[in-house]
């Protein structure tokens, strides 16, 4: 029989017969090796370790210590999950079960609707089927006999998806014990080698998470290479939940979405919008300090407009639908960029002119599916910190650094100091612009971040067709990571619009665009702050920074002087005058997360100090009322 050649990571080669399978080789290093393996890389493809090898390979064996063992065992743990629903459940239909970070789900068409209570018996199940140590299997199958397979099992979801699939196209079933699926793989060896897992919620999801489509039973898990991983993991999910933004809104009385006004759509109340007031007036300040003019456009454009930057052409479907008015059709917006277009088109412009700054907190609407939208994460309508820049080329490299400068400075603003940086390159097909202008700007892109000594990584054809970009995603309390920061260059709409500016040769040239948005949208940014400080904000943005508590209805008015002392300086204080016990409203402020109170008694009214409590209790020690003022004050400043 044929040898190969198996050279390994370190360069090392060994020689093995035709036909050897990862597992195989690594039993030929050791048996403690061949425990941990979890799949193999072979000729840097991820395959299954009892698949063998037919030629000459570059192989690297994967353990539970390396990243790709995670999803697989994720993947694998799915399938379990998937076989246990149909033993204990014969009438229901499996759809897709995909690994998604940190957790995998598989959406199931039942009869009836899963609950929680049906966890436990699914769990129970799926720790008989892992007892048993089913070997999981592999096999190819045309897609003729695979529609054939799937059609005498009654998996009609399985059939739809193999019917889109090219006719010549080869696929894969994996089976364990009376369990089969159609799937990609690679897998464990056995549903044996499943160390820990848990089952964690159930919830509705559209088939193809399409809203026209039936409404199916999802449900969600986890799995991890020891118990030990998964009760950290378990803990941070328990964690995140406390700080569930949708939660704290409702406890902090910030914001609603209500079904009443529409899925998608925010409803701030008095403290919400304080919050965002704030949020607001610092973005103003350090865009002004910065060179940006700020701009106010419509919330409605007509289609020419629309038509023109191709947003019908290219994002029609995300667009809520025409609104004829004295026949003429208008969209609402998706986006502010046309606008902040027809702004720079006003009127002539020079090289001198450049560059040319627009801000605008513009609201936009965009269509979202009902299954994708998510507390403040996900809406229909929110408003984006826009900004366009319109610059030379010449003046690309200054900007860029220019705006991962401001990107930085105003996240650190807001507590997140850690962060992950991608640059987004050209599309290998569907791309507007030539390929030279691409290389230019990715350049000066890669070229910025270097002289900044910003780490980053590339992510390979990730830019929009319109050019590259780059995303920055914060790092919240936790340890979650969460898109933020987009700088976005743009070689289509310069096109679209025609727009130019008078060079020092008296020539017209089309200036370079730059879409930015700091925080990504007001909306998220806010719902990612609340989950980042769990609702307790620092004193500069809070919607209440200090409430005067009195001990009886006799001291009203001492607690009024003193919060409209407060006031006068532009500080947002409120007096808690319900006729409720002192250690309630202590309470109740404390459950409100309000940085600072002073309990107003008879010593305040005569004496005219008073002592600042901090949020947990701590006091602090005796001051004037204009001394509080003044420490309060130099606290906003200093935004700790």
């Amino acid at each position: 029989m044929a040898s190969l050649n198996i050279t390994f990571p370190d360069g090392s080669v060994k020689v093995f017969e035709h036909g050897v399978t990862p597992m195989e080789i690594a039993l030929s290093i050791s048996e403690g090796l061949a425990r941990n393996c979890v799949v193999a890389e072979v000729n840097h493809r991820v395959t299954d370790l009892t698949r063998p090898i037919t030629e000459d390979a570059v192989v690297r064996l994967i353990t539970w210590k390396d990243p790709e063992a995670h999803e697989v065992l994720l993947h694998s743990t799915s399938h379990v999950m998937a076989q246990a629903v149909q033993r204990l459940f014969p009438d229901v239909k499996v759809t897709i079960g995909p690994a998604v970070e940190n957790r995998f789900y598989y959406d199931f068409d039942a009869p009836v609707p899963f609950t929680e209570e049906d966890l436990g018996r699914i769990e129970a199940e799926m720790h008989t089927i892992i007892a048993e140590d089913q070997p999981v299997t592999r096999r190819e199958i045309s897609r003729n006999d695979a529609i054939k397979f799937f059609e005498e099992l009654g998996e009609t979801y399985k059939v739809e998806i193999i019917r889109e699939i090219p006719e010549d196209e080869t696929l894969t079933l994996y089976s364990e014990g009376d369990f089969t699926d159609l799937c990609r793989g690679p897998h464990l060896v056995s549903t044996g080698k499943i160390p820990a897992f848990k089952l964690l919620s159930v919830a509705g999801a559209y088939w193809r998470g399409n809203e026209k489509n039936k409404m199916l039973s999802r449900i969600y898990g986890t799995a991890f290479p020891s118990k030990k991983e998964l009760n950290a993991y378990l803990l941070f999910l328990e964690e995140a939940k406390k700080r569930d933004h949708r939660k704290l809104g409702k406890e902090l009385d910030l914001f609603e979405i209500s079904e009443a006004i529409g899925q998608g759509l925010s409803l701030w109340f008095p403290k919400g919008a304080a919050l965002r007031k704030r949020i607001e007036d610092y973005w103003y300040a350090e865009h002004r300090k910065r060179g940006y003019e700020i701009v106010q456009t419509p919330h409605i454009g007509k289609a020419d407009l629309w038509q023109t930057s191709g947003h019908l052409g290219f994002y029609k479907e995300s667009m809520y639908p025409v609104m004829p008015v004295e026949n003429q059709d208008y969209y609402l917006k998706p986006m502010n960029c046309p606008f902040h277009i027809m702004i720079f088109k006003r009127r002539q412009t020079s090289y001198r002119d450049l560059p040319v700054r627009y801000a605008e907190l513009g609201t936009v609407y965009r269509y979202e599916m009902s299954g994708v939208l998510h507390g403040l994460m996900r809406v229909r309508g929110f408003t984006q910190d826009d900004a366009h820049i319109f610059c030379t080329p010449e003046q690309l490299n200054d900007e860029v650094e220019k705006l991962l400068q401001f990107s930085f400075d105003y996240l650190r603003a807001f507590g997140f100091e850690e962060y992950e940086v991608y640059l987004s390159t050209k599309p290998e097909e569907k791309f507007v612009g030539e390929p030279l202008l691409w290389e230019h700007a990715q350049e000066s892109l890669s070229k910025s971040m270097k002289k900044m000594h910003i780490d980053y990584k590339v992510d390979e054809g990730g830019g929009a067709f319109y050019g590259p970009k780059i995303d920055i995603k914060i790092k919240d309390a936790i340890g979650r990571t969460w898109q933020c920061t987009t700088i976005q260059f743009d070689f289509n709409e310069p096109e679209r619009f025609d727009i130019v500016y008078t060079g020092s040769d008296g020539e017209q040239h089309r200036p370079l665009m730059i879409h930015r948005a700091i925080m990504g949208s007001l909306e998220r940014f806010i719902g990612v702050l609340i989950e980042h400080t769990a609702g307790k904000f620092p004193l500069w943005y809070a919607p209440v920074q200090l409430v005067l508590i009195p001990v009886s209805e006799k001291y009203n008015e001492a607690a009024r002087r003193i919060a409209g002392a407060a006031i006068t300086a532009n500080l947002r204080a409120e007096v808690d005058e319900r006729n409720e016990r002192v250690g309630y409203k202590i309470r109740e402020a404390e459950t409100m997360k309000v940085p600072y109170m002073i309990v107003v008694g008879q010593k305040e009214e005569e004496e005219g100090t008073v002592k600042l409590r901090q949020q947990g209790g701590e006091e602090l020690d005796l001051m004037t009322v204009d001394e509080m003022v003044a420490f309060l004050k130099k606290t906003e400043r200093e935004r700790s």
